[in-house]
C-alpha cells in the first residue's frame, strides 16, 4: 500500500473504500479494487481526497477486509453467521435465541496483539435472532499477517464466542407457606413463574402448594421428579427466619446447595442448588413485586445448559445492583452483568 496524489493515481488499484456523505447519505463513492480513471479525479477532489492509497504487493501484509475474513474464520459460532466485510469490518449476527458467551480472557489476549479490535456483547447475554453479537476489524487499512497468525494460534482448541440455544426443560414448582396452603391469601407466585417460563422451552409438569412442613415439601419435590422434572423451582420460606423451612427441605431432598444468598439486589436471598444434574432455584418474594430480579438473570443460563458455580454468583457483585428504572429494559442494562 502506498499513498499517492490523486492526479498520479490513474490506472492504479484503490486499496480501500472511500466514503462520501451527500444529502444525508453516507456510503462508498469508490470501492476497494476500483481502478482510478481520469474522470474520477474531479470527484475525488470534490470529496476532499487530494491523496489516496493504492495497492502494491508487499510480502506479509494483509488488507483490512482480508483480515476481517480471517478473524471471522477463527471464531465460528453455530447459530450465528458473519456478514461480508463492509468498511473493513465483519459483524456476527444471531440466527437463533440463546445465551451468548464470551471467553473474556481470550478476547483480552487477542485485543492486546496490536492492530486487531474485536468488540462483543457482554458474556452471559440473552439474545434474540438478528442481534449483533460481535464486530471484528483491524484499525489500519493493512497490517502484518503475523498479527492475524498470532490471533489464530490463540484460538486453536478454544472457543472465543458461543451462542448456546435454550434447551427444553420439564419444570416442577413447589409453592410453600401455610397462609397460601390454607387459602387465607391468594398465591401470586404461580402466574409470575408461568409468565417468565413462557419465554423458554419449558413444560410445567406440576405446581404443588405445601404447608410449612418439611416432609410435605420434600414429598412434593420428589413427586415432580417422578414426573420427569429436570428443573425444580421453590417459592416461599426463603428468608432466614427459624420457621422458613424451604432451604432445609431442599437439603433433605439430597441436593447440594451452592449458595443461599448472593451479591445481587433484588433477589438477594435466592438459593441455587443441584440434585446431581438437576438445577434447583429457591426464589424469594421480590420476584412477585418487581419486574426483574436475579431469577431473570439465572433462567437463561439454566435453559442454555450452563452449570452455575459459586464463583459465577460471586462475580455478580459488580453489576448485581438493579437501578430500579421507572421502565424496566433488562437485559439492555447493567443488571446481572458479570
Amino acid at each position: 500500500m502506498k499513498k499517492i496524489a490523486v492526479e498520479q493515481a490513474v490506472g492504479m488499484e484503490l486499496c480501500h473504500d472511500i466514503t462520501e456523505m451527500k444529502d444525508g447519505f453516507k456510503g462508498a463513492a469508490f470501492k476497494r479494487g476500483h481502478i482510478i480513471r481520469q474522470e474520477d479525479i474531479p470527484h475525488l477532489l470534490d470529496i476532499g481526497k487530494k491523496t489516496i492509497f493504492v495497492w502494491e504487493d508487499n510480502a506479509g501484509e494483509l488488507h483490512e477486509e482480508d483480515c476481517a475474513r480471517r478473524l471471522a474464520a477463527m471464531a465460528p459460532v453455530e447459530g450465528a453467521s458473519y456478514t461480508e466485510p463492509s468498511e473493513g469490518k465483519v459483524l456476527l449476527m444471531a440466527e437463533q435465541r440463546g445465551l451468548f458467551r464470551v471467553d473474556r480472557d481470550l478476547l483480552r489476549q487477542i485485543n492486546s496483539i496490536g492492530d486487531i479490535t474485536i468488540a462483543t456483547l457482554p458474556d452471559h447475554y440473552p439474545v434474540e435472532p438478528g442481534a449483533r453479537l460481535a464486530s471484528m476489524r483491524i484499525v489500519p487499512l493493512v497490517t502484518q499477517e503475523e498479527q492475524i497468525l498470532r490471533a489464530e494460534a490463540l484460538c486453536q482448541g478454544r472457543k472465543l464466542l458461543d451462542l448456546r440455544p435454550y434447551r427444553e426443560k420439564k419444570v416442577g414448582i413447589v409453592i410453600t407457606g401455610s397462609e397460601v396452603y390454607s387459602g387465607r391469601i391468594q398465591d401470586k407466585f404461580e402466574p409470575v413463574l408461568r409468565a417468565k417460563l413462557s419465554n423458554y422451552p419449558a413444560e410445567i409438569v406440576g405446581v404443588t402448594f405445601c404447608d410449612d412442613d418439611l416432609n410435605g415439601i420434600v414429598s412434593a419435590a420428589r413427586a415432580h421428579l417422578d414426573r420427569g422434572a429436570d428443573l425444580l423451582l421453590f417459592t416461599g420460606g426463603m428468608s432466614v427466619d427459624p420457621d422458613d423451612l424451604t432451604p432445609t427441605a431442599i437439603g433433605l431432598l439430597g441436593a447440594r446447595i451452592i449458595t443461599h444468598g448472593l451479591p445481587a439486589q433484588p433477589g438477594n436471598m435466592t438459593l441455587v442448588a443441584y440434585l446431581d444434574q438437576i438445577p434447583i432455584l429457591g426464589i424469594p418474594g421480590a420476584a412477585i413485586s418487581l419486574p426483574t430480579t436475579i431469577f431473570d438473570v439465572l433462567l437463561p443460563q439454566i435453559f442454555a445448559g450452563d452449570r452455575i458455580s459459586k464463583q459465577d454468583l460471586i462475580g455478580l457483585a459488580d453489576g448485581g445492583l438493579c437501578q430500579m428504572c421507572k421502565s424496566c429494559h433488562w437485559p439492555n442494562c447493567t443488571f446481572g452483568r458479570y
